[in-house]
């Protein structure tokens, strides 16, 4: 999957979202509206396919860590259909690689009560692991238009994770520009590039609230 999700970062560097205010939705928000909200690792996904991208099936996750949740299975299963702007879809991990981390926000599925589904606002935010171990979002966060002012917790990280590592021919130039003048990714290796900065998952519970979390 493309990195070219990452368009709204030139207006994140700016100080700006990359939406309209009224587009924009705070963790706070999210974590209310969900019914379940995780730190959740890709299994596997089996998605039916058109020219390559999916356009209905499920996503299969083990969950790291409950924040918001009632009974929650150690796997749960994401379904989506159809292609719009805030679709729950996920890269499927290769056989030797390990699947890819998000914070999720999940609403169940009215369709089956046994699996789960986005949010209209969207359904994941990018998860890094840390060379001390710990959990952070990837910054810039992209996926979701939050309103949080997420550059203010934003702190220099190590990354001992190979999804912090992204080919130059996934970043438009005008991004990796402004992202490398702005010091959110170095050199890696030639034609690769890492990310330096990250918000640890502690600031982003406190950030959606003990109220917002209640199941």
């Amino acid at each position: 999957m493309k990195l070219l999700l990452l368009l709204p970062v030139l207006d994140a560097l700016a100080g700006e979202p990359g939406a309209q205010a009224s587009a924009t939705v705070s963790l706070s928000e999210l974590a209310s509206k969900a019914d379940l909200v995780v730190l959740a690792q890709v299994r596997d996904t089996d998605y039916f396919t058109r020219r390559d991208i999916p356009v209905s099936g499920s996503a299969y996750f083990k969950v790291l860590i409950p924040y918001k949740a009632s009974n929650t299975e150690e796997i749960i299963e994401v379904y989506e259909k159809g292609l719009h702007e805030h679709e729950c879809y996920f890269p499927n991990p290769g056989v030797l690689e390990e699947g890819r981390r998000y914070l999720l926000f999940l609403r169940k599925d009215p369709e089956d009560e046994k699996r789960f589904r986005g949010l209209p606002e969207g359904c994941a935010l990018d998860v890094l692991v840390a060379s001390d171990n710990s959990y952070v979002l990837r910054y810039p966060v992209t996926g979701i238009a939050l309103s949080d002012p997420l550059g203010n917790f934003a702190r220099d990280t190590a990354f001992s994770d190979g999804y912090a590592v992204v080919d130059d021919e996934d970043l438009l130039p005008e991004q990796r520009d402004a992202m490398l003048g702005a010091g959110l990714i170095r050199p890696y290796r030639e034609g690769r590039w890492i990310y330096t900065r990250g918000i640890s998952l502690a600031t982003a519970r406190e950030l959606m609230g003990l109220d917002a979390l209640e199941p």
